[in-house]
């Protein structure tokens, strides 16, 4: 998965909704004409000639885009790349993606599931990669990737024998954590970036604070797959903004050319175990998201629950593909949320379609005119508008905490996990007595320290560790039974959401249970 993608989008992809043909062509808008069979678009190879996928694989590009390049940016920023090297690694990314996706789509081997899910640099990795730059340089990170992706590789091949140990809950909690992680880093680039001689200046603030609104303006305005361009819209809105103040740095323009290949390996790889443990770690939290997306797809898409084999051969090629990003120099890529969204928005799951996307992007790559201008922003409005993002990432992190469900275990997990892992991280000395690369991995580390707690309580704590649904707490030690006027308002916000109450586990039905003992 990866973040950012908004909570609507969360949301509309954990629904299982059974694919309909809708009346009008979801690109266009119109029809879809003579002699095209609309009903292909939701048949994983139905069959559709080029001016009919391209469409949608543009909106797939433009659903990712800026989250494809924006971690490449804020990384190289913290490990003070100049621009040059910045645009290299920039076009890097758009070629893996496209690879990667392709990958997905028309698995190697056992690497890739075969469905549509869109590939992208992950958001994932980028709090705990600024520290290992910042620490031991670009290369180390570089190092760490190319190890952590050949590890979540090899899991993912034998994914059947442990993804069970990892529950919603584990997941969900991390998903928050990494938000939370991300906020400084959306805030040191709000103030125009690390070491910026200007930092905090009204220049920078200005510029910051016009793309968080237009990127709030849009998303309250737009309807439909339009939300999903707010930060894009956000972006050339501060773009030209800053463009007029002259706070945009024009000298990667002067030698531009109209085409160049992709550079392998332009930063060499250092390989450190106190930068690689951590990251691996990451690695097996960016597996789990990617659990959570292929299993969203093809409950949203095709209407029913994820096969072993597709799981198994997404967490694979999520992991081997991150390690050739590294051999780019790139950072590790994974599922995208927000494209999951958008399937479930139109439920177009055809992989020539999204293939089109793919060759897209990657033909993008070999035209550095687009890194170039994604380099020269302002570090203040990316950061104006990925605070927004990575806002919505820890509202996704909440959401599927509720899913997951509010029982006494559940509670239990995701309160100590994000204490210890928020809490202490703060506090690096609480570390002290312990080796050197437990410190290095953990004390300024909270993504992996909750990944870690969360992991260890969820095999720890028994599974009858619960509070039955017909069961409230009132503040004293035993269960109340609810009242008539509380039963009659569940009731009525269950009708007022067109569903009805639902069933335990056990077949029992909690509100006519407790129903029955409020009268009694």
């Amino acid at each position: 998965m990866d973040h950012p993608t908004s909570p609507e989008a969360c949301e509309d992809a954990q629904k299982k909704v059974a694919p309909k043909e809708p009346a009008v062509d979801a690109a266009s808008g119109k029809g879809c004409g003579k002699g095209f069979d609309r009903q292909a678009l939701f048949d994983l190879d139905g069959a559709i000639p080029p001016q009919r996928a391209v469409p949608y694989g543009l909106q797939h590009i433009l659903a990712m885009f800026v989250a494809n390049l924006a971690p490449i940016y804020i990384v190289a920023a913290a490990a003070s790349l100049d621009q040059a090297m910045t645009s290299t690694l920039i076009q890097n990314a758009m070629l893996i993606a496209g690879l990667g996706t392709l990958i997905q789509l028309f698995p190697v081997w056992r690497v890739g599931s075969g469905l549509p899910i869109v590939m992208g640099i992950s958001f994932t990795f980028v709090s705990v990669l600024c520290g290992i730059v910042a620490t031991y340089g670009y290369g180390a990170a570089i190092g760490a990737v190319l190890v952590g992706g050949v590890v979540e590789g090899v899991l993912g091949l034998f994914a059947r024998y442990w993804r069970r140990f990892i529950s919603p809950i584990v997941a969900a909690v991390v998903v928050t954590a990494i938000g939370f992680s991300l906020l400084g880093v959306g805030a040191v680039s709000f103030g125009g970036g690390s070491g910026a001689p200007d930092f905090g200046s009204a220049q920078n603030l200005l510029l910051g604070m016009v793309s968080l609104v237009s990127c709030l303006v849009f998303q309250v305005v737009a309807k439909g797959f339009a939300k999903q361009l707010s930060v894009l819209f956000g972006l050339a809105i501060g773009y030209a903004v800053a463009l007029c103040l002259g706070a945009v740095d024009l000298s990667g323009f002067q030698s531009l050319s109209l085409f160049a290949l992709p550079q392998v390996m332009p930063v060499v790889p250092e390989f450190r175990l106190d930068a690689i443990v951590p990251l691996v770690l990451i690695f097996l939290v960016s597996a789990t998201e990617t659990i959570g997306d292929t299993s969203a797809l093809t409950m949203v898409g095709l209407d029913r629950e994820v096969r072993d084999r597709e799981l198994s051969g997404s967490i694979a090629c999520d992991g081997f593909t991150s390690s050739l990003s590294g051999l780019f120099g790139c950072l590790p890529i994974t599922s995208f949320s927000q494209n999951v969204g958008l399937i479930a928005m139109t439920k177009v799951v055809n992989r020539r379609a999204i293939a089109s996307g793919a060759v897209i992007m990657v033909a993008a790559a070999f035209v550095p005119l687009i890194s170039v201008v994604f380099s020269s922003l302002p570090e203040a409005v990316l950061g104006g508008c990925t605070i927004m993002m990575f806002g919505n990432i820890i509202v996704s992190g909440f959401q599927m905490i509720a899913r997951a469900g509010f029982t006494q275990r559940n509670i239990i997990i995701a309160a100590l996990s994000l204490a210890v892992g928020l809490g202490f991280t703060q506090v690096g000395d609480l570390f002290v007595i312990f080796p050197q690369i437990v410190q290095e991995v953990f004390a300024q580390n909270c993504v992996a320290t909750v990944f870690l707690v969360a992991l260890v309580a969820n095999l720890a704590l028994p599974k009858e560790a619960h509070v039955k649904l017909d069961e409230q707490y009132d503040g004293s030690h035993t269960p109340r039974t609810p009242t008539s006027e509380e039963i009659a308002e569940a009731r009525a916000t269950l009708a007022a959401a067109g569903a009805s109450p639902a069933t335990d586990a056990g077949g029992c039905n909690p509100i006519a249970e407790a129903e029955v003992r409020a009268k009694a």
